[in-house]
């Protein structure tokens, strides 16, 4: 028996071959739409974007670690003070105090706070309607020199600003924003939004982020109601963003100095590139791992947006809906918000037309269609769920890979597993209900699904719906088209509508692997899996035309319809292979472990303590057993859970607290405190007995409000990051008919002189986390 297709041509393998061709000339021209340029040199024209001459800021600038508060970092600033001069500006440090900036900033164990030293310039404009904010942060984290992160995002912002005064005056204010505390508690974003007087009046804002070292910048973040906007960046060089991006974003507990500002009102757009994740945060995010065409890409796309917001009216720059965009070859595609359920409804309406036409035709029946689209579920659940267990295998092969922050050193050869993959589970799919159901059939179920999660995201993820909705609106109509006019017309047709769902789902696709990373592979399969759906009418033609064989014939036509998995399943060998080869742990792509050291002064006793998920075997000589909780002893830590291990004690200072003042007030006490390091340190924590509630809060002159929390040992408190050595002071307002305890921390960085610790083999790295290398000392006073 025949099994009825959307195409009706006598040359199959030619066809097939044909529409090959086509489809991987459209898919390169589509991955090469969201890569970023080459880097222009140094002696690249005044008035463009030098990523040659960015790059010798990122290596003045990325010399050590230089988190909030040390002195690396005081020797940042003053060099880029120096640079800002150098260009006849006169930048101004707004020196102050600022409680954290994000939604999701706060520490588990109690509000963050910092002294930040944020750098200030204006680039007055000839006739200012508004103001442009340029920003990127200036601070590293403790583990590494930020060569990525934000290194290129200044150097962006300098090397921009160097365009900027060396061509003709824009018409708009461009205020330069160096931020710092980024990484602690996004404070210094926080107080230039909230304490600056050129805030007040809001504005546009530009940040420039990188979280890794290499690809394209994505423009991945915007304020609500972005149309214009949207509109202003689609003139940049090289747009490369989504409006999936910006749903997936607000789904993850992420933050960047663009939320501050974002909070306070702000309009704007946020950009990093985002790809070679695994120096993160670590040490071995130097310049030397920079991608320059990644930071050429960052300039490029901020000098232009910068001119063309720069000379518009900012005052018309307001929209009342989002836009749905996406990247194609030479262009940035883009229509309202206001088209999301339009396009969905009429992608679901145009299935359902074909599905008729089809019938009518004689190539589905009601019973084979329903069927169709049943068994059309599988793939769609299978492929991201075998994507995971293709990870979960990997770390088997490979523990260390738990560690990493976001993918492996070398991740492509894995993103190509888990395309392999996809195709294994389409392809197996496809070839054993071909026969049953018929690929019209499942080409009309497939398409069929792509309209109902279109239907779906348009409610749940309106910026996402393009993605399922616009491949089955293109390839409903088309596959009517194949239908009615058949031969080489109907293969031109459902070319037609592949080629339409590779533009738009293979750059995302692309963008969205570096942005979850592998251990979410199963996401990159699931859009792949929707490539797959619209590409169906093309992968019939890989199969034999099935009609009329019987005996050896037909055998030997199903042999060859497996032909496509069997290629897909020794693909997915080759690149895991490949990966497993060439991605190994050595001195330069080290295996990353977590490890900090805790005192407690009030017994002398000590221990280690690690957040891995999985003890690694350098981690596993310090701590063991199961994870468990340690904020009775170490506030700081809040509910997180940890594994822990003895420890030599070493002869370190605890923070001394000292009651400076004792008020009474109104039935309560105002208790005035200085928290002072005994040593150079990084950050001071305060926590208050949770038996004691607190009404009111100041820390170094900034009103604190206070969450009090219940049911554990440790209360309201609060962690200040770049304290000053002569320490802090808070003032608590408290309730409470006793003594009132507290528990002071403060930590500074590395184990040097730490008695029984062993410095790390070459091959054994350090995770960048905020807590990591960190040497804690704590101690409890009552008043």
């Amino acid at each position: 028996m025949r099994a009825p297709a959307l195409v009706d041509v006598a040359h199959r393998a030619l066809a097939a071959l044909a529409a090959i061709v086509v489809l991987a000339l459209i898919g390169f021209a589509a991955v090469r739409s969201v890569e970023p340029p080459a880097a222009a040199p140094s002696s690249a024209p005044p008035s463009q974007f030098s990523a040659g001459r960015a790059f010798e800021q990122v290596q003045a600038i990325a010399t050590v670690p230089h988190p909030v508060g040390s002195a690396a970092q005081n020797s940042v600033r003053e060099h880029l003070v120096t640079a800002l001069r150098q260009l006849g500006l006169t930048p101004e440090v707004q020196d102050t105090v600022s409680p954290e900036g994000g939604e999701l900033s706060s520490s588990a164990g109690g509000i963050g706070l910092a002294h930040v030293r944020n750098i200030v310039t204006v680039i007055p404009g000839t006739a200012s309607t508004g103001r442009l904010f340029l920003v990127a942060h200036y601070d590293s984290v403790q583990t590494g020199p930020g060569g990525n992160d934000d290194a290129a995002g200044v150097a962006t912002v300098l090397e921009t600003a160097r365009a900027l005064v060396n061509g003709p005056r824009l018409r708009n204010d461009v205020v330069l924003v160096l931020t710092d505390a980024e990484e602690a508690c996004l404070c210094g974003a926080a107080a230039f939004v909230h304490q600056s007087p050129l805030a007040k009046d809001g504005g546009i804002v530009l940040n420039l982020e990188a979280r890794g070292s290499s690809g394209p910048a994505i423009m991945f973040e915007t304020s609500d109601h972005n149309q214009k906007l949207v509109d202003a960046y689609a003139h940049t060089p090289k747009p490369v963003g989504t409006s999936f991006a910006v749903e997936i974003y607000r789904l993850l507990p992420n933050d960047t100095d663009f939320t501050p500002f974002r909070l306070a009102g702000f309009q704007g757009l946020n950009s990093a590139y985002i790809d070679g994740a695994a120096v993160y945060h670590a040490p071995t995010d130097r310049p030397s791992a920079m991608n320059r065409d990644s930071l050429q890409h960052h300039g490029d796309n901020a000098l232009a947006l910068t001119r063309e917001l720069g000379n518009d009216n900012l005052t018309r720059l307001g929209s009342s809906e989002d836009a749905t965009y996406f990247p194609a070859p030479g262009l940035l595609v883009r229509y309202p918000g206001s088209l999301v359920w339009p396009f969905a409804a009429a992608a679901l309406v145009a299935v359902l037309a074909l599905a008729w036409l089809a019938r009518r035709r004689g190539l589905i029946t009601t019973k084979r269609g329903l069927g169709a689209f049943a068994v059309t579920l599988i793939p769609i659940v299978a492929a991201p769920v075998l994507a995971q267990v293709y990870w979960l295998v990997l770390k088997l092969i490979r523990p260390a890979y738990g560690e990493l922050p976001i993918d492996p050193y070398h991740p492509v050869p894995y993103r190509l597993g888990v395309l392999a993959l996809t195709a294994l589970v389409v392809f197996a799919w496809f070839a054993m209900f071909r026969r049953r159901l018929g690929a019209a059939a499942l080409a009309i179920g497939g398409l069929g699904w792509l309209a109902v999660l279109g239907l779906v995201l348009a409610g749940a993820t309106p910026g996402g719906s393009y993605l399922a909705a616009l491949p089955a609106l293109a390839g409903a109509i088309l596959g009517i088209v194949a239908i009615l006019l058949r031969g080489w017309w109907s293969v031109a047709a459902v070319v037609l509508g592949g080629a339409v769902a590779v533009i738009i789902l293979l750059p995302t696709a692309v963008m969205l692997f570096p942005a979850l990373g592998m251990p979410l592979a199963g996401a990159g399969a699931f859009l792949a899996v929707l490539l797959g759906l619209a590409l169906l009418p093309v992968i019939d033609l890989l199969h034999p035309e099935g009609g009329g064989q019987r005996g050896p014939a037909a055998l030997s036509a199903r042999r060859r319809g497996t032909l496509p998995a069997v290629a897909a399943a020794l693909a997915l060998v080759v690149f895991s292979v490949v990966g497993l080869s060439v991605d190994r742990f050595d001195r330069t792509h080290p295996a990353l472990t977590q490890l900090m050291y805790a005192l407690d002064a009030d017994n002398n006793t000590a221990q280690w303590v690690s957040d891995e998920a999985s003890v690694q075997k350098w981690t596993s000589q310090y701590v063991s057993g199961r994870q468990h909780e340690v904020r009775d002893s170490l506030p700081f830590f809040g509910p997180e859970k940890v594994r822990t291990g003895k420890a030599q004690p070493a002869g370190i200072p605890a923070p001394r607290l000292t009651l400076e003042r004792d008020v009474p007030a109104d039935g309560a006490r105002r208790l005035v405190l200085r928290l002072t390091p005994q040593r150079p340190v990084r950050l001071v924590t305060l926590h208050v007995g949770a038996e004691t509630r607190v009404l009111a809060a100041e820390v170094q002159g900034q009103p604190i409000i206070p969450a009090n929390q219940k049911n554990q040992r440790w209360g309201w408190g609060f962690v200040f990051h770049g304290p000053p050595a002569d320490g802090i002071e808070i003032t608590v307002t408290v309730r409470t008919p006793g003594p009132v305890t507290f528990r002071a921390m403060d930590g500074s960085d590395g184990f040097t002189g730490v008695p029984g610790f062993q410095e790390r083999p070459a091959n054994v790295g350090i995770v960048g986390s905020h807590t990591s290398e960190l040497l804690a000392v704590a101690k409890t006073y009552k008043f």
